[in-house]
């Protein structure tokens, strides 16, 4: 299978620049055994039965852009690049993997500054354009000064259209994030609000919360032009005994089991065996394409 088997045009007239208002009043493709319908996402409640379950990706997403100055001292003076880090994966307490635009302007050894408080040091460049950074800060004053500094990132395809803001960290987070770690969104769960929620609840419909810690890489492009030699990024992800025993209670009762977005669904698919969730955390290690056979889920949202 080739990458451009997935070739579809999108017009840059239906790419949105801003979220909808309120979330659920985003357009929803309904699709069940081949038939199609246009709805809204506001129109879940009456597609799922009581005792269907959706399993959310409760991660939050921090500003992880930072905009920066590298300066180097050259036989001409001081040289100075305006550089951008996207975080990607945090290795220590003061240590990130990045992604950096331009990445050529740097090299081991080279100081990134920040604010007047935050800075970092490359210690190396990696394959595959990742560089590793050694921050000023360390711990929570690190988290601190990425939360202040930071902007969300948004995705490339926005990002290309126009600027990050203000609004786009309320915009960019969903309703329920409480474990802080992503450096993306998980997409699909923007469109949720609590009223949304409540309704569901009201219809019977059961829920529970995983854990994937969306990283930089969902930024990246796909360059195999065989699936088989593309290299899935690395993202840390967890399970928990509760949501396991929950996802494996609503299916023995019958419910359908619909994981909201890509990144829940490989996330439980990663945890299954024979068919059943177990309790799990690590990165998640399968790709899924045409011909896989899914354990627990049975849809997607």
């Amino acid at each position: 299978m080739h990458l451009s088997d997935f070739d579809f045009e999108l017009p840059e007239d239906l790419i949105a620049l801003r979220p909808v208002k309120p979330r659920p009043a985003s357009r929803l493709l309904a699709v069940e055994g081949g038939a199609q319908r246009d709805l809204r996402v506001r129109d879940l409640p009456d597609l799922l039965r009581a005792g269907d379950m959706l399993v959310f990706n409760d991660t939050r997403v921090i500003p992880a852009r930072l905009r920066g100055e590298r300066r180097r001292d050259t036989s001409d003076g001081p040289g100075l690049a305006q550089i951008e880090v996207t975080l990607a994966e945090r290795l220590g307490p003061a240590r990130w993997r990045v992604l950096a635009k331009p990445g050529k302007r740097l090299r081991a050894g080279d100081r990134v500054t920040f604010t007047e408080d935050l800075s970092a040091e490359v210690t190396d460049k990696e394959p595959g354009g990742f560089i590793l950074l050694d921050f000023s800060l360390s711990g929570e004053a690190l988290d601190g000064a990425v939360e202040r500094a930071g902007e969300m990132p948004l995705p490339p395809y926005i990002a290309g259209r126009r600027a990050a803001d203000a609004q786009d960290r309320d915009d960019y987070q969903t309703v329920f994030a409480a474990k802080l770690g992503a450096v993306a969104a998980p997409t699909a769960s923007l469109h949720f609000d609590a009223e949304l929620l409540a309704r569901l609840e009201a219809a019977g419909v059961l829920s529970t919360r995983v854990t994937l810690h969306v990283g930089a890489g969902t930024f990246l492009p796909v360059t195999a032009e065989r699936l088989d030699d593309h290299k899935m990024h690395s993202e840390w992800g967890e399970v928990t005994a509760e949501a396991a025993a929950a996802v494996t209670a609503a299916k023995a009762a019958g419910g359908r089991i619909i994981p909201v977005g890509t990144t829940a669904l490989r996330l439980i698919e990663s945890a299954a065996e024979r068919g059943v969730l177990n309790p799990w955390r690590g990165p998640p290690a399968i790709f899924i394409r045409p011909g896989y056979r899914y354990q627990i889920s049975d849809g997607l949202m």
